[in-house]
């Protein structure tokens, strides 16, 4: 269901980025008691071919969602070489139940794996049901937690291969 969505390539620091970012801040903040995500994130993480950020906007031309990914290498916060890590998924409450998340994140799946990805990976956590039941049903599978939160009894991460 496309309802006069049209999705964009934009930067992490793109106005509308930043208050989409603004709003998903907020809802981690009720949802974690006071916590927003900490993960450190710089725009050239997401600038083509080593990432994408997407916004979507409606049929006003308003932004309703966003998603990206960035390059992850082996390292000690337990990524694998080869990893595209999902970031900054979000939908503004207005646009829910549209399909809008499922949509971007095969766009930013088909794009991982074009830039030579070999597996996504996210970082989620358990306030946030609707999400990993979005990732379960997407073809992601629980696994060995890494990342920003991996030491978080509340984080919840992720994987699923972009090959084979």
């Amino acid at each position: 269901m496309s309802h006069g969505i049209h999705l964009r390539t934009a930067a992490y620091d793109h106005p509308h980025a930043v208050d989409l970012d603004a709003r998903v801040q907020l809802e981690y903040q009720q949802r974690y008691q006071g916590e927003g995500d900490a993960t450190f994130l710089d725009p050239a993480m997401f600038v083509p071919p080593n990432g994408l950020y997407l916004l979507a906007y409606d049929a006003s031309d308003a932004p309703v969602a966003s998603g990206a990914w960035r390059c992850m290498e082996r390292s000690e916060e337990g990524y694998s070489e080869g990893d595209a890590e999902v970031k900054r998924m979000y939908v503004v409450p207005e646009a829910r139940g549209l399909g809008l998340a499922r949509r971007i994140l095969a766009e930013l799946e088909a794009d991982a794996r074009a830039a030579g990805r070999r597996r996504m990976v996210l970082e989620t956590g358990d306030q946030q049901p609707e999400a990993i039941a979005l990732y379960l049903s997407s073809g992601y599978a629980l696994s060995e937690k890494f990342g920003h939160y991996r030491f978080h009894e509340s984080s919840r991460c992720m994987t699923k291969p972009l090959t084979g």
